[in-house]
């Protein structure tokens, strides 16, 4: 699916709402035209109708159309509550290019375009967001509200993550500390949201994937969509001579020779991945992979599919 756009046209727009306006309706169109026709993503201003309520507000024009009863939705009627989890440490701004935009993002940018769209979605829903995002720290965690106000803050707060970082800053991860502190400040049962690479420096495997399951300890329902660029971080497909690989978080710079150890990256980096498959499966946290080269289909179609099982 073509999600290109000009840039100017944006800057000219100036907000991240137009832009994930756009992704989500080209996704649409695109769902109406695939098997998945008839999907239900109109849902936002009618429920069924449950037996023995009032008729007062069923919508009688669309069951001449359907022969099925609805009742329309009012702006209070919120009934799913989604935490957007997003990891903001230096790791997510690789690969460092000249010309970033939607068709070529970096790892932070697919983060933030990818959010934006689910979070037009959870509006055209009714539904409650609430955006998380780390670090080192916790740099910013509200609660989850479903007001236009919200949301508008909300995308502005996005729009600071798509510049750039200083050369000399440096973002360590803490998912571990960012991800248990967020499982208590979440009160009330939500769907969980995280992007990352999950590429934790300090804490064990063990420790972080702990982090995970206390979300699931707290009831919370949680996707994991695990952002890499497959070419360079999975496939380690880089041109046959030296190169100066530099450590983003920490500035450790290494000259090697990819060929030399491609071979090793790859096992290392299948196995990590292949763990957090496993744990993710043992704990029923939904697992996505995420190609930041593959669009944003693969991230709306997955969140679609747990809301339409869990409401």
């Amino acid at each position: 699916m073509d999600y290109i756009i000009d840039q100017n046209r944006l800057q000219q727009f100036g907000s991240l709402d137009f832009l994930a306006k756009h992704v989500v309706e080209g996704f649409i169109t695109g769902l109406h035209k695939s098997p998945f026709h008839g999907f239900s993503v109109e849902f936002a201003e009618h429920r069924l109708y449950n037996a023995g309520e009032s008729i007062k507000h069923i919508d009688w024009k669309l069951f001449g159309r359907t022969d099925k009863l609805f009742v329309k939705r009012y702006e209070e009627e919120t009934n799913l509550r989604c935490q957007i989890i997003i990891d903001n440490s230096s790791s997510m701004y690789f690969p460092l290019k000249e010309n970033i935009s939607i068709d070529n993002p970096n790892k932070i940018h697919f983060a933030v375009y990818a959010s934006a769209a689910i979070m037009y979605l959870l509006k055209r829903q009714r539904d409650a967001v609430g955006l998380s995002i780390f670090s080192d720290k916790i740099e910013i965690h509200t609660r989850a509200k479903s007001t236009t106000v919200h949301q508008k803050h909300l995308f502005t707060e996005l729009e600071k993550l798509l510049q750039p970082l200083s050369s000399n800053e440096k973002k360590t991860t803490s998912a571990t500390d960012a991800l248990h502190e967020i499982a208590e400040r979440i009160h009330k049962r939500s769907l969980v949201i995280i992007f990352s690479d999950m590429l934790e420096n300090n804490r064990s495997a063990d420790e972080l994937f702990s982090a995970m399951q206390h979300l699931r300890h707290n009831k919370h329902e949680v996707i994991l969509f695990h952002i890499t660029d497959k070419q360079k971080e999975e496939n380690f497909d880089f041109d046959n001579r030296p190169h100066k690989f530099i450590d983003m978080e920490s500035g450790i710079e290494l000259k090697i020779n990819p060929f030399d150890v491609k071979r090793d990256y790859i096992e290392s980096f299948s196995k990590f991945k292949q763990e957090l498959k496993l744990r993710c499966g043992q704990y029923r946290i939904d697992f996505i992979e995420a190609d930041i080269n593959k669009g944003f289909e693969h991230i709306l179609l997955p969140y679609l599919l747990k809301r339409e099982k869990l409401y």
